[in-house]
């Protein structure tokens, strides 16, 4: 892994995008919505596109196009109407991509979606390159099951292959779990099987890759989950220094190695002999890096604009230790309706940000709250803190 960023030729690198552009974004969830804002601010008109009406992208959008990502003439002709397009999720298809590279640049590349939108294809490339990853293993038969859990042992994962994100796709298997009921619970889909990590903690990097090979790293995140899903993270991570530096080294050797332009999450575990393993991979904004928009100098959805637009990339210091809480739909059900946003906003330093979402379910993310603080663990206390305000039942408890 080089310590140097990949720099190309000038001649070949492209113009950059200027602000007075238009954006086309392909996705309209809460981090198109949090990008869009970010490029309105910076002067750019942007175009949203999903098969959803009224999304939390769309609402702030210039334009919100309504079509199937299966439609590829409606993604051509959406693309003719932009300079640029990127994507807010990684699930979308491989020939929507494609379809719209035909007619303007898309950041990051289709080549980098197709990597990091299946895990066999993600740990494999992870792996030919040298990169740490937990030991795995391919599954299509209950066969296939059973080798792997005697090869690797249990506990371990079971996980779909694809389309799995927030814990959806995703079994924890036991000594005494049923195999065979596993098995079936995949449904037919190609699985994989990861073996059992002893992890000290979670962490992720942030960071962003310019055209021209620059690369800039947000402050290494620690990320904590319920449910498996992110529930409360950190800045900056409560690790060694040198730990830090060697997860950002790792991850500039992953977006080098991708030659990915544009931003990319690198999340991993940190175990009990302080080993990184690289977990997963996301070609996009991610929700660890929500606390930058209050914390950071540049916030990760400038840096995603700025780099696939092939501006500078701004400052990622931490202007001072912050921490971030997801507010799940649960919050709504247990309050019984709205939560007591005043409440929580009873302390100065705590910022709520919510995705304009109307229908808040069990585990579907609504918002979340960032509180700053002179100490990591201050931080926390005030987010937690700011969250229990939300339902008077939680602070009853209190």
């Amino acid at each position: 892994m080089s310590d140097t960023p990949a720099q190309s030729s000038k001649s070949s690198i492209p113009a950059p995008i200027l602000p007075g552009a238009t954006l086309g974004v392909l996705g309209s969830g809460q981090l198109g919505r949090m990008f869009t804002i970010a490029a309105r601010r910076l002067g750019y008109r942007v175009h949203i596109y999903s098969p959803d009406s009224d999304t939390p992208a769309g609402q702030v959008g210039d334009v919100e196009r309504v079509a199937a990502y299966e439609d590829l003439a409606s993604v051509r002709e959406f693309a003719s109407g932009v300079d640029l397009v990127t994507f807010e999720f990684e699930n979308v298809p491989s020939a929507t991509s494609q379809a719209a590279a035909e007619r303007v640049p898309v950041r990051p590349a289709g080549s980098v979606l197709h990597v990091t939108q299946q895990r066999l294809r993600e740990k494999t490339f992870l792996q030919e390159y040298g990169f740490p990853v937990t030991p795995y293993r391919r599954i299509v038969t209950l066969d296939d099951l059973a080798a792997a859990a005697c090869d690797l042992g249990l506990p371990a994962m079971l996980k779909t292959a694809s389309f799995g994100y927030d814990g959806k796709g995703q079994q924890r298997l036991l000594p005494q779990s049923d195999l065979a009921s596993a098995h079936a619970a995949l449904r037919g889909a190609e699985g994989i099987f990861e073996a059992f990590v002893d992890f000290e903690c979670e962490i992720s990097v942030v960071a962003a890759r310019s055209p021209d090979g620059s690369f800039q790293a947000f402050p290494v995140f620690e990320n904590s989950h319920q449910n498996q899903i992110l529930d409360v993270t950190v800045a900056p991570a409560r690790i060694p220094e040198a730990v830090a530096a060697e997860a950002v080294r790792i991850t500039r050797g992953i977006l080098e190695a991708l030659d990915a332009v544009g931003l990319i999450t690198v999340e991993m575990f940190l175990t009990r002999t302080h080993q990184l393993l690289v977990n997963e991979l996301a070609p996009r904004t991610h929700n660890s890096g929500h606390l930058t928009i209050d914390a950071c100098v540049t916030c990760q959805f400038e840096q995603q604009l700025r780099a696939v637009c092939g501006l500078p990339l701004g400052s990622v210091a931490l202007r001072e230790p912050a921490a971030m809480a997801n507010l799940l739909g649960d919050l709504w059900i247990e309050a019984g309706g709205t939560p007591d946003w005043a409440a929580a906003l009873s302390d100065p330093a705590v910022k709520l940000h919510l995705y304009g979402k109307t229908e808040p379910r069990a585990g579907r993310k609504m918002g979340h709250l960032t509180a700053t603080a002179p100490t990591a663990e201050e931080a926390i206390r005030k987010v937690r803190d700011a969250r229990d305000q939300l339902v008077p039942s939680r602070r009853q408890r209190r």
